[in-house]
């Protein structure tokens, strides 16, 4: 069949369209949905807000060294002496600049803005784990649930025959109808477990969706893209090593620095200061300066330094008072933050101990029952075992399996969050296949 050029660009056009839509939605690794989170949360937008906005307060106060020039005219007929305007002599056009030459109290007001930058600068590390966290824990719930919504399909199915069995053994007189209720009651909890994990798995796709930005439909966790969790910490120095890598903590020290910087410059409000400062007016002559001026000229600038020194301010001293106030709460308070944080990790560090006894324990709870099972099964293609203790058997291995699989969750979940106390969730995130 011949084609034309036209025809050729034409089906390689569609091609290249429908190729995308036709190989399917990419499969979600853990990395991927970390990255995608930490681009599309609004919280670490917010956070990346307020460290600009920390950094501008910064550079606000250290440009009051810098000179800064204003250009204005304040043109105005004058009736007899020519008044000022506005504090101004009245001028055509007039220039205008200062800056600060030497000021004890300025110099700590920038000292206490930087503090306030780098504080600004933890709480935006702070609030970015924060999103890497609340991802990574939907994340790994809803491969959980994921997992066990297969499993779960595959018994429901199971169980619905075994009633079909019971109610004829029933029928037959075999059964009492005490065995049909048994039967019924294990494909209720079937069914109240499966629906369990339907409804949170819905919950967690969408909240990942929001996460990330991703449509629902795009959510498919992968199992493999998940690292394994670093044996957990033995030694004793782990809550002294969380305080020390906390962006909290930081964050509470640099702000009670930047309020102790604060309350010493409006202390040092109270010392001499020195301010440079010029002027230049071209002024008009019909503002009468002619007249009651001995010497006029047109142009007129001055250039010169501005000494203050205060020697009575009462207000100022209670400021400084107010302030010294402030920077003793923040100081406890951030001291309080760090023994918080340091009982919190030795809970979590033992919590973890405790899960992790507590998974291994279920784990071979769940094997001697899934053995039990097999030899049982084994047993009723012999014809040596009953038909209810085989069921009996299975739905202890059903149990033993989701007491493990709820072990197994809690377990993650405290390892992640002990992982943010001591400031290797980030890198456990990257070590992602």
């Amino acid at each position: 069949m011949n084609v034309s050029p036209a025809g050729l660009r034409i089906l390689l056009l569609l091609f290249s369209v429908l190729l995308p839509s036709a190989s399917g939605a990419e499969p979600l690794t853990l990395k991927r949905a970390v990255a995608l989170a930490l681009s599309h949360s609004t919280g670490a937008v917010m956070a990346e807000a307020d460290q600009q906005r920390a950094l501008a307060s910064y550079r606000e106060a250290r440009n009051a060294y810098v000179p800064q020039f204003t250009l204005g005219s304040a043109l105005g007929r004058s009736s007899g002496f020519p008044l000022s305007l506005e504090g101004a002599a009245p001028s055509i056009f007039n220039v205008n600049t200062q800056s600060v030459l030497l000021n004890p109290s300025v110099r700590d007001f920038v000292r206490a803005a930087r503090s306030e930058a780098n504080a600004a600068s933890f709480d935006n590390k702070d609030r970015r784990i924060e999103v890497i966290q609340e991802t990574v824990l939907d994340y790994l719930e809803l491969l959980r649930w994921q997992q066990q919504i297969e499993l779960l399909r595959q018994e429901e199915t199971r169980s619905g025959q075994m009633e079909t069995a019971v109610e004829a053994r029933v029928k037959e007189g075999v059964d009492s109808p005490l065995d049909r209720d048994k039967a019924s009651l294990a494909s209720a909890r079937i069914r109240l477990r499966r629906a369990e994990a339907a409804g949170s798995a819905d919950f967690l796709r969408t909240r990942l969706s929001q996460l990330t930005g991703l449509p629902l439909p795009a959510i498919e966790p992968v199992a493999d893209s998940v690292p394994a969790f670093p044996a957990p910490p033995q030694e004793d120095d782990v809550p002294a090593r969380a305080t020390a890598v906390s962006p909290v903590i930081q964050s509470a020290m640099e702000h009670a620095q930047a309020l102790q910087f604060r309350a010493r410059g409006e202390h040092r409000a109270l010392w001499p200061s020195l301010d440079f400062a010029g002027q230049y007016a071209l002024l008009a002559k019909y503002n009468n300066y002619q007249d009651f001026f001995k010497s006029f000229q047109r142009h007129n600038g001055s250039v010169g330094v501005v000494m203050r020194l205060p020697f009575f301010n009462l207000a100022q001293r209670s400021r400084a008072q107010a302030a010294d106030a402030e920077a003793l709460k923040a100081r406890k308070s951030a001291e309080a933050a760090k023994e918080h944080l340091s009982v919190e990790t030795l809970r979590q560090q033992r919590m973890v101990e405790q899960l992790a006894a507590a998974r291994d324990v279920a784990q071979l709870e769940h094997k001697v029952a899934q053995t039990t099972l097999d030899a049982l099964e084994t047993r009723a293609e012999a014809g040596t075992a009953s038909f209810h203790d085989l069921e009996d058997a299975r739905r202890q291995a059903r149990e033993r399996r989701n007491q493990y699989e709820d072990a197994s969750l809690q377990f993650e979940r405290a390892r992640v969050n002990l992982l943010r106390s001591t400031g290797e969730l980030e890198n456990w995130v990257n070590a992602a296949p």
